[in-house]
């Protein structure tokens, strides 16, 4: 049937990049469980059973499935509905020497839950340095912005300056969390290796005669041969859920904080003061010619909420799990786990075509100062009346009365704000009269911005980046849509 006539998940028909949606595809998945059959096998082996050099060397020659292996799967699947065990007589039929010990004394979650810790962190390490990079171009543009003076924000209300370099550095602070989180994430994940159906490795035991030296080394030997550091000292039949739970959390927090920049790019480009890259031939709307949208950071909180939302059911599916194991986590894990790190690829993808070239407006931004500023000027007047020797009360209700004159003027009659005028002309401040225009000067009100930012950057940032030093690159992460 053309892929056409399916449904596809855009995720990865439409987004993803190519590592990250064949580290989650089908072949990569039954590749996996065959590699884990042989290193069972070999460690079952080395510790004495009774496995042949011509079953090992069979199954080394077929760990990568065909498309005829993939039809016989199948074809066995539909007849034993189970999985593994289809895949477990593919993989004899290729290795028919094998075909006796495949899977010996192993139970499904040996194959599945293994596999998908491996993918977990191989997700992660396809992840991090992506995330790295973005705290790394972010990091230079807040430094060359560093002393752009520009609007802040409360309430959605104009507010004291800030810079926009310094607005950078509370994304880049985010991410750093979120850096710190998935690495944690990463770092903390163990193996299930070898623990049978209940988690007691008591097939295990049985295979070895009793003997539970052995059976501890081979749970060694195959956590060894995939490459952790470590198994997990206690499992049921699967490992427990609360890692899913662990990994999609980290996942999903930083599926937040894409919305949360997404969000505010939206709204400076709203305002016109900041824009995410816009190409030649793009269209920003289908009726509407003039308009340039910004598509990509409306996707980044369209994604992010999605990925922010996944965490729900990692928790959910992981406090329903009754006992030793139930299978209701199985269908929604099949789901979840490559959507998670399927969203999050995404994700970095456009924060690093983003950032690598916004447009910063600085004659659009300077307007928007000039139009508020008169009012936040008048924290200036105020202080320094009173360093003067005036009463900070009295300044305070001559401000709030001329303020909401100004105000009216420009909301009811759509004039411009005449705050200024109005304080040059009352007697009052008359003391101040001559030092108004340096009291405006918007250098004047971003406080430490500018150091905050430098600081920032040479420390926390320069500190968190070390590790990734090798990686980081000016590459710009093209989009396909």
């Amino acid at each position: 049937m053309a892929t056409n006539s399916i449904y596809q998940t855009p995720l990865s028909s439409r987004y993803a990049s190519k590592e990250m949606a064949e580290l989650f595809s089908p072949a990569t998945r039954f590749s996996t469980w065959r590699q884990l059959w042989l290193w069972l096998a070999k460690a079952e082996k080395k510790l004495g059973l009774p496995i042949s050099d011509e079953a090992i060397s069979q199954m080394e020659a077929h760990l990568v499935l065909t498309e005829e292996d993939f039809a016989i799967a199948a074809d066995e699947e539909k007849r034993r509905r189970h999985d593994v065990m289809a895949h477990v007589h593919a993989f004899g039929q290729n290795a028919p020497a094998a075909a006796g010990i495949i899977h010996w004394g192993a139970t499904s979650c040996y194959c599945t839950d293994n596999a998908d810790l491996i993918f977990l962190q191989k997700g992660l390490n396809l992840l991090l340095p992506k995330l790295a990079n973005v705290i790394h171009k972010l990091s230079k543009f807040a430094l060359e912005y560093k002393d752009l003076a520009t609007l802040g924000y409360t309430h959605y209300q104009a507010a004291q300056l800030t810079t926009v370099g310094k607005r950078a550095c509370l994304w880049i602070q985010d991410l750093l969390f979120d850096l710190r989180n998935l690495t944690r994430a990463r770092d903390d994940l163990g193996f299930r290796g070898v623990k049978g159906t209940t988690g007691t490795q008591a097939s295990f035991l049985a295979i070895f005669g009793g003997d539970h030296d052995k059976v501890e080394e081979l749970d060694h030997l195959v956590t060894e041969f995939a490459g952790f550091k470590y198994a997990y000292p206690i499992t049921s039949q699967t490992y427990s859920r609360k890692i899913d739970a662990d990994v999609i959390s980290a996942l999903s927090s930083f599926g937040a904080t894409c919305q949360r920049i997404g969000s505010d790019i939206r709204h400076l480009a709203a305002t016109k003061e900041i824009e995410e890259p816009f190409e030649k031939d793009q269209i920003g709307s289908s009726a509407m010619a003039y308009k340039r949208n910004p598509m990509r950071s409306e996707r980044m909180c369209s994604l992010g909420r999605h990925l922010a939302n996944l965490n729900k059911d990692a928790l959910d599916t992981y406090a329903a799990q009754w006992f030793e194991r139930t299978l209701d986590d199985s269908a929604i894990r099949r789901i979840d786990i490559p959507s998670s790190f399927l969203t999050g690829d995404i994700l970095l993808r456009i924060l690093d075509n983003v950032v690598s070239g916004l447009v910063v407006y600085p004659a659009v931004i300077g307007r928007r100062i000039k139009e508020e500023l008169p009012f936040m000027a008048t924290e200036n007047f105020i202080m320094r009346l009173v360093a003067l020797g005036g009463s900070r009360q009295d300044a305070h209700e001559k401000i709030r009365v001329l303020s909401h004159e100004a105000s009216a003027v420009v909301k009811l009659q759509g004039k411009d704000n005449d705050l200024i005028e109005r304080i040059k002309n009352d007697e009052f401040f008359q003391p101040i009269w001559g030092e108004i225009d340096n009291l405006m000067d918007p250098a004047t009100f971003v406080g430490r911005a500018p150091e905050q930012v430098v600081k920032f950057v040479n420390t926390e940032v320069k500190q968190a980046l070390d590790p990734w030093v090798d990686v980081l690159s000016e590459e710009v992460s093209q989009l396909s849509v």
